[in-house]
């Protein structure tokens, strides 16, 4: 069982696939869905209920339907008498079936849930365990500022007032799109990425030191907005520290890891006269270059070593 601390409402799964209701269970659209999984319940059915999970969605497709059918009447009202006996969220029928009608005597007898769909079985199941997916997921809200710059979705990381927002303005203005401003909700998704999107509250709104909040839907068009985004890189904004030690070549690969998900991350230093919005441009596409297997660092360092080894006389041995 793999089961989450967040939760999905029935109603709200009932509502995506527009599930149709035979029977409603008490209080059924405000029970918490908690687990990624769902059940055929072939072996329950027939006896088994050895690690029966009574969180998960129980799913009735045509191969379980054809096989209670063959049973007597007496024994099918035993099967759905123990099945639902237990406080299963929900028993979905698919395909169109009809219910039987010990099922549904069963499910009043108990206060159970029964739903169906047209859909079929296979398509059905992978629809809905990726929609739990997608609900239940690990989340966390990290401080930052999410964009897409060329297709990449980029996170700005840094202290407050290191100019986030400013640049995420400049880029907005060369055609960029927004994800989310101060607050970036990160979730998992069942691809082992990272999806980034703005809570709800805040969505589309911008804080500019001296100017205040903007609302950047309204000032600068729906184009420059999304709604989410996958996460391909971090980008660090740091002042600049006279001090520190940059990375000048990029040979080194340098990562950071967000809810168990290494993600490629940079450090871009801050002062007065960097054109940074060119800059997280370039590191954009550098990235998507990485990512089709181009490393113009390493590349340049072979091209040095040939040519020092020519200089020495080794290549002609």
């Amino acid at each position: 069982m793999t089961e989450t601390q967040n939760s999905v409402r029935l109603g709200e799964i009932i509502k995506e696939f527009h599930l149709e209701l035979l029977h409603e269970g008490e209080d059924y659209q405000n029970i918490p869905l908690r687990t990624l999984d769902v059940n055929r319940p072939g072996l329950p059915l027939s006896g088994f209920f050895e690690h029966f999970d009574t969180k998960r969605l129980l799913v009735m497709g045509l191969t379980e339907t054809t096989y209670v059918s063959g049973m007597s009447e007496e024994r099918r009202r035993e099967s759905f008498d123990r099945l639902l006996s237990y406080p299963v969220p929900a028993l979905i029928y698919t395909r169109g079936i009809d219910p039987f009608q010990e099922c549904m005597e069963m499910a009043q007898k108990y206060g159970r849930t029964v739903l169906r769909t047209q859909e079929q079985t296979s398509a059905f199941m992978s629809s809905l365990i990726g929609s739990l997916y997608n609900h239940l997921a690990p989340r966390i809200t990290r401080s930052g500022v999410m964009m897409e710059i060329y297709g990449e979705g980029v996170l700005f990381q840094g202290e407050s007032g290191v100019g986030k927002s400013e640049v995420a303005i400049e880029l907005i203005k060369r055609g960029h799109r927004i994800i989310a401003d101060d607050a970036v909700e990160i979730k998992e998704t069942n691809h082992g990425t990272l999806v980034a999107s703005a809570p709800e509250l805040i969505r589309h709104y911008m804080e500019l030191r001296g100017i205040g909040v903007i609302d950047v839907r309204r000032l600068f068009g729906m184009g420059a907005i999304k709604m989410n985004q996958e996460i391909d890189m971090v980008i660090k904004l740091e002042p600049w520290d006279d001090t520190a030690v940059y990375d000048r070549l990029g040979l080194e690969n340098t990562y950071t890891e967000i809810l168990g998900v290494q993600l490629p991350a940079l450090t871009i230093p801050v002062k007065p006269g960097r054109n940074l919005a060119s800059i997280v441009e370039v590191a954009a596409m550098n990235n998507r270059n990485r990512k089709m297997g181009h490393n113009a660092a390493l590349e340049l360092t072979r091209r040095m070593d040939q040519h020092f080894a020519r200089k020495m006389g080794v290549g002609d041995e």
